[in-house]
């Protein structure tokens, strides 16, 4: 298959470029800085600007799938310009790849959207399906940045549903943290806390973390590639979520650490200030669960987080040795 994959120089976007060059799929990346690929995993580049028509756009005549990932990071102080960059990188990238699309003679049959799993509400009680789940906003007390998280989320998938390509299947990935070994990534900042000693639990320990293992996303990509009844939001996230105190823990115990100091929630706060990020990613509970997929007939390799966290580490221990 020809891949034509933007924002695909971010952690997520090397993920699935190395897994879909190692399938032998013609891939070309998407990014506003273009580099040239390790010499074993040939694929091409091309530069675009995420928000208005270029040479780029004649790739996508003829493709197969197109995958979006572009987005400013979250991880960042939600100052008036970063939130502007961060709703406007998304929803610029998700038009123009929308209008180019619809342009195409031969439009890619496929289209995955990245959308996020914040778009559900924070709640302790009930896991979030498609079907069933809370969008957020409307939490009672919630602080302005979370419902900003929401807005954006809402704005992103508003956009897909908004871009008029009559022949091209439309997915929405409301994506979960994917945890991969690799340098920068979510689970390499988990890691380090924990190798630091301070990977204990966070304020209550009581919010959900919804996960989902490296190779469980690449596979439910390959899943809805094969499966064309599959259309609209789908929720890429494994189907056990579970608390802070326990990831954490389960975290210290596949990487050997016995000792990880607990954060308060004046301690997060403090901390997310001086790291230049936001306390939601912490203390908002994402209890998010792959209705659509499980219904589908997909299986997670990765269900449960212990087994995920031990093959991650291993992994990382074994990128880490010199030898």
């Amino acid at each position: 298959m020809k891949i034509v994959l933007a924002g695909g120089s971010g952690q997520v976007g090397q993920v699935l470029a190395r897994a879909f060059v190692a399938e032998r799929h013609d891939v070309l990346v998407l990014s506003r800085t273009p580099h040239r690929a390790p010499a074993s995993l040939p694929w091409r580049s091309a530069e675009w600007d995420a928000q208005t028509l270029g040479p780029w756009a004649a790739e996508l005549d003829g493709a197969d799938v197109v995958v979006n990932l572009a987005g400013r990071s979250v991880n960042c102080r939600y100052t008036a310009a970063n939130r502007a960059a961060i709703l406007d990188s998304r929803v610029f990238s998700t038009r123009v790849l929308g209008e180019a699309i619809g342009r195409a003679a031969r439009p890619p049959r496929l289209w995955l959207q990245s959308s996020t799993a914040t778009i559900y509400a924070h709640r302790l009680d009930a896991p979030n399906d498609e079907a069933t789940g809370v969008l957020g906003g409307n939490e009672q007390g919630a602080p302005d940045t979370w419902r900003f998280s929401i807005e954006v989320a809402l704005a992103w998938e508003r956009a897909l549903d908004e871009a008029r390509t009559p022949h091209t299947r439309k997915v929405a990935l409301r994506s979960a943290m994917v945890m991969s070994p690799d340098r920068g990534g979510i689970f390499d900042t988990l890691l380090r806390l924990v190798r630091l000693g301070l990977g204990g639990t966070a304020a209550s320990g009581r919010q959900y973390i919804s996960w989902i293992h490296e190779a469980d996303f690449m596979a439910a990509l390959r899943f809805l590639i094969a499966h064309d009844d599959l259309a609209g939001a789908v929720n890429l996230a494994t189907p056990n979520p579970l608390p802070n105190a326990e990831f954490m823990h389960d975290l210290r115990r596949a990487w050997g650490t016995r000792i990880g100091l607990p954060a308060t929630d004046w301690m997060i706060e403090v901390g997310a200030f001086f790291m230049r990020t936001e306390s939601e990613l912490v203390l908002k509970s994402r209890r998010v669960v792959p209705g659509r997929l499980l219904a589908a007939g997909f299986r997670f390799n990765f269900p449960e987080w212990p087994a995920a966290a031990a093959d991650l580490c291993a992994r990382r221990r074994a990128g880490d040795d010199p030898s």
